[in-house]
């Protein structure tokens, strides 16, 4: 469910009409609905109200603070993968200790800042990684605690490009080799064991790659535990789906998936971590755009808009399905055919191909769907376009909670060497 709705024939997010955000900010614009991303955050500590886990928000989905902030206070943590998630995160009021460092490519500098915030864990991914953060923890006179990434080899079912558990991605250790790896840590002065994680993709639809590479991992700890590793708490990663396309496979409710979990870790005594992302903030959010023009083509009908693939990647990069609709409720039911694009100098501009809408005229609203996760934080320049403003909104009130790009800002980014300047004699 979202707060996306009709009211009296117009698109509305929760209380606040969508054409008022329109005429104060303009478009595109990302609207985020506060009334979702609370419910969704919600259903989903539900689902594991027994295990009770640290749910970790994956700040790579929607890393602007106005939404951190309003999930921090509902007791999430953060799952980041870069020093500059990290900043955010802790801005955002979200405390080391329900923090966690993901990624394959962790620098020392972000390691020390990580570990001056007394992060909970660092998701380690590969031996270069483990030796060099025990360097670092040296240096600072720290102990950092350890998760091994373990890659279970597990095929998601997914995107080949949002996979990241089988043998073949560049993502964990393989978990044939994650005795030795957890005995080195045991001869390392300045890391310690405290977890092992695993995360084997994203926008799965199924439960049973979730089950298999959950019960290797709780069969590792049961083996590391008997070896004399004081492992404490199991990282589940995240990765479960969201409706997309009204057609498509509907991905497991939260529940089913609590209980798989519960299934799972039988009686084995540990605390959990779970990194949901898209499934908290997908729904959340949606592209506001405007229709630029209608254009005939010999067998096809364009409706371009103002927004485009630099400011939503996912149909370009994925051939990723988004709902639209027009922000004025349609009331007759002759719809045309037609594809939605932008203007953007690639033939990948494309937002969706012979979609049925109700017919649409210049300046008409229309409202990209399902855009809260991955939309915003992927958002590039291309094309000199300036970064596009995102709104977040609570009930009849709205707020602009990153403003829009100005091209001066964007030029300004750019600087003439001394041999360009006019200045230079």
């Amino acid at each position: 469910m979202d707060h996306f709705q009709y009211k009296d024939g117009v698109m509305h997010a929760e209380d606040v009409a969508l054409p008022r955000i329109a005429d104060e900010v303009g478009t595109p614009v990302y609207v985020y609905s506060t009334a979702t991303l609370k419910r969704h955050f919600r259903v989903f500590r539900e689902a594991f109200a027994r295990i009770n886990p640290l749910i970790c928000f994956a700040v790579k989905a929607n890393s602007n603070q106005a939404v951190l902030t309003t999930l921090a206070r509902e007791g999430a943590g953060a799952d980041v993968v870069s020093l500059g998630e990290l900043m955010r995160a802790l801005k955002a009021g979200i405390p080391g200790e329900r923090i966690v460092f993901s990624g394959v490519g962790k620098t020392d500098e972000e390691m020390e800042v990580a570990l001056n915030a007394n992060i909970k864990q660092f998701s380690v991914e590969s031996e270069a990684e483990l030796e060099a953060l025990n360097s670092v923890a040296a240096r600072l006179g720290k102990i950092a605690p350890v998760s091994i990434r373990v890659n279970p080899d597990v095929d998601a079912m997914t995107h080949a490009k949002i996979s990241t558990g089988k043998s073949e991605n560049k993502f964990g250790i393989a978990w044939q080799k994650a005795d030795a790896v957890y005995a080195r840590i045991g001869e390392l002065a300045n890391v310690k064991a405290v977890a092992v994680n695993v995360h084997i993709g994203s926008q799965l639809t199924k439960l049973e790659p979730f089950k298999e590479a959950f019960i290797r991992v709780i069969a590792l700890v049961r083996d590391l535990r008997a070896k004399g590793h004081d492992i404490t708490h199991i990282d589940l990663g995240g990765g479960l789906g969201i409706p997309y396309a009204p057609d498509a496979e509907v991905p497991p409710a939260p529940s089913a998936y609590g209980e798989m979990i519960q299934e799972v870790m039988g009686d084995i005594d540990c605390d959990i971590i779970l990194e949901p992302g898209r499934l908290i903030a997908g729904n959340a959010g949606i592209l506001l755009s405007k229709t630029i023009y209608e254009k005939r083509g010999e067998n096809r009908t364009f409706y371009i808009i103002d927004a485009a693939m630099n400011d939503l990647t996912r149909p370009a990069m994925y051939d990723a399905y988004h709902a639209i609709a027009p922000v004025n409720e349609p009331q007759a039911n002759d719809p045309v055919v037609a594809d939605f694009v932008g203007p953007v100098c690639e033939s990948s501009d494309v937002f969706a191909k012979d979609r049925k809408t109700a017919p649409l005229k210049r300046d008409d609203l229309v409202v990209i769907k399902s855009a809260g996760a991955y939309g915003a934080v992927m958002a590039s320049t291309y094309n000199s376009r300036p970064l596009v403003p995102e709104v977040l909104v609570d009930g009849d009130r709205f707020a602009v909670i990153r403003k829009r790009q100005s091209l001066e800002d964007l030029l300004a980014l750019d600087a003439l060497p001394s041999w360009l300047s006019d200045d230079e004699d």
